[in-house]
Order: C-alpha cells, then sequence, then structure tokens
C-alpha cells in the first residue's frame, strides 16, 4: 500500500531510523529528527530545530535539500476542497518572501494534518 500511496501522492510516515541515516550528515549537534514524511519525490524531514524539505529527481540521483529555521516561517496554510477533494495543498511561507512553498498531498490518510500540527507545534511556541 505504500508504493501505491506514493504514486497518487499521499504522504507516508518514513521510519525515523531510515530518515537517519540519509539526512544524519546533515544535521549539527544536539539536533535530533522527530518526524519525516515521504510523497514521491518530496520528503519533509522535523527534527527539534528546523524543517528540511529534500526534493529527489525521479529519474537520476540529484536531491536538493532546503534547510529552513523554524523561525523562518511567517505563516502556513492546508488547503483542500473537503471530505470529496482527492488532493489537499500545504503552503508555507517564509519571511521576506512573497510566493510560498506549495507541497501536493493525495486523498487517503491523514498526514497533511499531522504535518499542518507538527508546524504548528514548532512555529506557535
Amino acid at each position: 500500500m505504500g508504493l501505491f500511496n506514493a504514486i497518487l501522492g499521499n504522504a507516508s510516515e518514513a521510519s525515523t531510523e531510515d530518515v537517519s541515516k540519509e539526512f544524519g550528515p546533515l544535521l549539527i549537534e544536539g539536533e535530533n529528527i522527530e518526524k519525516a514524511f515521504k510523497l514521491i519525490k518530496d520528503m519533509f524531514v522535523f527534527t527539534n530545530k528546523r524543517l528540511i524539505l529534500a526534493e529527489k529527481q525521479l529519474v537520476g540521483t540529484k536531491v536538493d535539500y532546503l534547510s529552513i529555521p523554524y523561525s523562518s516561517i511567517k505563516k502556513f496554510s492546508k488547503e483542500s476542497a473537503g471530505i470529496l477533494d482527492l488532493d489537499a495543498e500545504l503552503k508555507i511561507w517564509l519571511n521576506h518572501d512573497d510566493q510560498p512553498i506549495k507541497k501536493q498531498f493525495g486523498k487517503g490518510g491523514n498526514n497533511i494534518n499531522e504535518v499542518y500540527q507538527i508546524l504548528s507545534k514548532h512555529i506557535l511556541k
């Protein structure tokens, strides 16, 4: 079901142990991975200090890592048409940027809600 969810664009929770192997070299002393979610080519990695967005090419091995300190996020939103909507969109606005970062989530599961809650926990302190 994990591959099927990925094809539909649904986020699936990733094992923090597996994610630590890949993202360990990017972390600073005292930084820990709290949760991670995978989409087809994207990954959301929440640490105790920042959000790391990783975008992988569908073909090839190139990965773009965007490190976002929680203090740089000025607002965020979740947009969907409700129960019958086939997808939802998460938008994150950074300080000094007018255009948000946009990520699509497919229908199924509550992972976009969990991502929203984790952002809320770190941003609304």
